[in-house]
């Protein structure tokens, strides 16, 4: 990267254009971290959430109201391809950030390419459209590689995906957390010592009943161990049927979707954090639970070493341990790190203030763009 002149003319914002969903979370993140550094513009694949929509007026916005699944060859969103060109065309973006590259991303390298576009592409990743999508087919992997090597810059949200996208072609990789707006105050009562919280959505590929598994083993021999699993998904039924059918009903509630607030109330309760997914780079709810002072326990990927050193701060639950074996690892593990619950909780907060909060980054990547030809 050369260090030199902006893109926007000397005292004004840059000119950027979101491309994802805006109803996404995760893009109204990012959209309240740039809102007060750049002129902001956004376009999404479906609606706008209401907090989105009151934070980008409407002449700033575009809605294509599709239902895009993300994993490549929608067909409904590129039908959309000459609205989204005309629209990038009339909005002159400095820079163009598609998140989720396998959707988003490919729309944004047609719309560049047919209207000949000047703004360059930030393009962000947003974990399963690196890490999964380009090994189910050899035509996704051609299209992420083609995407990536588009970009002028790409963002990670773990070294891991980074690695994986360099690999793929990535010129230069931003690497930050989609981390926590602020640090929130630490629990004000003591947490309760055998509840465990679970958030992650109730698909396969956060592997619930996994989540079910490793708690069952807990119960077998600590009465008190009680689960509140949140969120909702298709795994739902299978996962109430198992409880039934293991007499955990009195043990496990589920709560459904929470707000923020209700999720602030069961991370400041809970003494453990379950997030078992067979795939997954970092996971804004991990470091939300870690600020939160809960213990977290994890599945084996690349990208829950980069937050937790293994019995030092939190378990890295072997994917391989069943039954009696998970049970006793369990009955080992857990009460060592119980004795040391109040130093895992600060060093966690500690680690999340230094290394996981957005705005920051954000800045930061703002600055990049400022500087960058």
């Amino acid at each position: 990267m050369r260090i030199a002149s902006v893109n926007a003319p000397q005292g004004q914002p840059l000119r950027y254009a979101l491309v994802g969903d805006g109803e996404s979370p995760h893009l109204l993140k990012w959209a309240r971290a740039l809102a007060p550094l750049v002129d902001l513009w956004v376009c999404s694949s479906r609606g706008f959430s209401p907090e989105l929509a009151a934070r980008v007026p409407a002449e700033k916005r575009l809605a294509l109201n599709t239902d895009p699944a993300h994993a490549g060859g929608n067909a409904a969103l590129l039908k959309q391809l000459p609205a989204v060109g005309r629209w990038l065309q009339r909005v002159d973006a400095d820079w163009i950030n598609p998140h989720y590259l396998t959707s988003h991303g490919a729309l944004v390298l047609l719309a560049k390419k047919i209207w000949r576009l000047r703004g360059r592409v930030l393009a962000s990743a947003w974990g399963s459209d690196i890490l999964v999508t380009p090994r189910r087919h050899a035509a996704y992997r051609w299209l992420t590689q083609a995407i990536l090597r588009q970009a002028c810059l790409c963002t990670s949200d773990s070294q891991h995906m980074t690695v994986q996208m360099q690999q793929m072609g990535a010129r230069q990789v931003l690497t930050f957390p989609f981390g926590l707006d602020a640090l929130p105050q630490a629990p004000a009562q003591p947490k309760e010592p055998w509840l465990f919280y679970a958030n992650r959505g109730l698909e396969p590929i956060y592997q619930p009943l996994r989540v079910l598994e490793v708690f069952a083993a807990v119960t077998r021999w600590q009465p008190q161990a009680q689960l509140v699993v949140a969120n909702t998904g298709s795994q739902l039924a299978a996962m109430q049927q198992w409880v039934a059918r293991e007499n955990l009903a009195q043990r496990v509630q589920f709560v459904g979707r929470l707000s923020a607030d209700e999720q602030m109330h069961w991370y400041d309760r809970a003494q453990w954090y379950l997030s078992l997914p067979q795939s997954d780079s970092v996971a804004v709810s991990v470091l939300e639970a870690m600020a939160h002072g809960c213990v977290p326990l994890l599945s084996d990927l690349p990208a829950n070493h980069e937050l937790v050193q293994d019995r030092a701060n939190g378990w890295i639950v072997p994917d391989t341990l069943q039954g009696g074996d998970l049970q006793q690892r369990c009955e080992w593990v857990l009460p060592a790190l119980l004795q040391r619950a109040a130093d895992i909780a600060r060093s966690n907060r500690e680690w999340v203030r230094q290394h996981g909060l957005f705005a920051p980054a954000v800045q930061n990547l703002v600055h990049t763009l400022q500087a960058f030809e």
